[in-house]
């Protein structure tokens, strides 16, 4: 793409960060279960979730109905409880620190890498070793593949294997990334994987999720959990009154999702690699746009990653340029262009802060992000001349508030 095309105002079209793609085959998958027997809890679903097998590589698939629903799961399938310290970057959605207080496990933080906004292994290390000083041990790590790009994978397992916790990988952005040539890397470095089927996501199913594992007793748990915690395991069942009976052991949820949004996902599914590589040209376009411009920061990637760009997160140098966020953030939408900010800090909401003692200054990596990020839109429909509006608009934005 060039970013030298002419630039042509969309005065009819509205930019958002993110947006859905849907074709004829899509809309004629979901026709097709709609006209079946089975619109929940038929073969629609194995037959999604034996795609994400193959697709990820990974051993066992539970498709859900939410991404939060599919880390609640994850929270009580690998047995977090009252006292137990899980970590994770204060830069992601709240669902990824809130499954631990699903738990009744604590929260905690650890700060970011200022290059790739993942969460920092040298950082965690030290709270580890801290927490190790006080006889304090970490339950579990939450790393978050932020926008796309994948965490340094090979430093937490160094880190799990020295110190024993469990490591789940909020893979949420991730979807077609490539981590050391390696595009079925999450279940193999991750005790247990977090997908998500939002409309602003790589591949959608309306609302959805999915957990991966290679964990056999954990994917059963799991299984059973997300319907109500319902079981017809004859292994241990306490009777068997007949082919209708079932059990409850456990408190379980309804977190099951439908045949019909199986089957979009399913074809979704199919288009995902064409998704990415359309993210990754529009990235580029970005990339050389806004790379020489000494008042905003573009995105580094990591050498031995390829990213997925669920998020192209712009820093703009509001603080030095002395423009109110706001401000810019007005002028964009004056101009059909909804900006959007990916995270506040989780620790700096009002709930963390009162109940677990988080203030600001704690993570200063993350707060300074946050106070520079704006995610500009990316998602495959966007065109040549899409982008060349969008680019020059914001610099025209920042050039208003001078």
């Amino acid at each position: 793409m060039n970013p030298k095309a002419d630039n042509r105002q969309q005065i009819t079209k509205t930019y958002s960060y993110g947006r859905q793609s849907i074709d004829n085959d899509d809309i004629q998958s979901v026709v097709e279960i709609l006209r079946s027997d089975w619109l929940t809890q038929g073969p629609t679903v194995s037959k999604f979730e034996e795609a994400l097998n193959i697709k990820f590589g990974s051993k066992y698939a539970s498709a859900v109905a939410t991404g939060t629903a599919g880390l609640h799961l994850i929270a009580l399938g690998l047995g977090w409880k009252k006292d137990d310290i899980i970590i994770t970057s204060p830069i992601t959605f709240l669902a990824s620190v809130n499954c631990a207080v699903y738990a009744g496990a604590t929260p905690d933080f650890v700060d970011i890498n200022p290059d790739t906004y993942t969460i920092n292994p040298n950082e965690l290390e030290r709270k580890l070793n801290l927490y190790a000083a006080q006889n304090k041990k970490i339950k579990a790590v939450v790393a978050v593949d932020y926008a796309g790009q994948p965490c340094d994978w090979s430093a937490l397992k160094t880190l799990q294997e020295k110190f024993g916790f469990q490591l789940v990988n909020d893979y949420c952005h991730a979807l077609g990334a490539e981590y050391k040539n390696d595009l079925q890397y999450a279940a193999k470095y991750a005790d247990a994987v977090n997908l998500s089927f939002h409309p602003v996501k790589h591949i959608t199913t309306g609302e959805g999720g999915a957990v991966l594992t290679n964990n056999e007793s954990l994917d059963k748990k799991i299984k059973t959990l997300r319907s109500h915690g319902m079981t017809k395991d004859k292994s241990i069942l306490e009777k068997n009154d007949g082919p209708w009976y079932y059990e409850m052991h456990e408190v379980g949820f309804n977190y099951r999702i439908t045949d019909f949004q199986c089957a979009l996902g399913i074809s979704q599914m199919q288009k995902l690699e064409a998704f990415v590589d359309k993210r990754r040209k529009i990235a580029k376009y970005y990339d050389d746009f806004f790379g020489k411009n000494k008042n905003i920061i573009a995105p580094h990637v990591s050498k031995n990653v390829k990213h997925a760009y669920h998020l192209y997160p712009l820093q703009i140098k509001f603080d030095d340029l002395k423009i109110a966020k706001k401000n810019f953030f007005a002028y964009l939408k004056q101009k059909n262009i909804i900006g959007q900010v990916h995270y506040i800090p989780v620790h700096l909401q009002p709930f963390y802060r009162r109940n677990y003692g988080f203030m600001a200054g704690d993570f200063p990596i993350a707060e300074k992000f946050y106070e520079r990020e704006i995610s500009i839109p990316i998602y495959p429909s966007l065109e040549e001349e899409d982008l060349n509006y969008i680019s020059k608009t914001i610099v025209e934005a920042l050039e208003s508030a001078l």
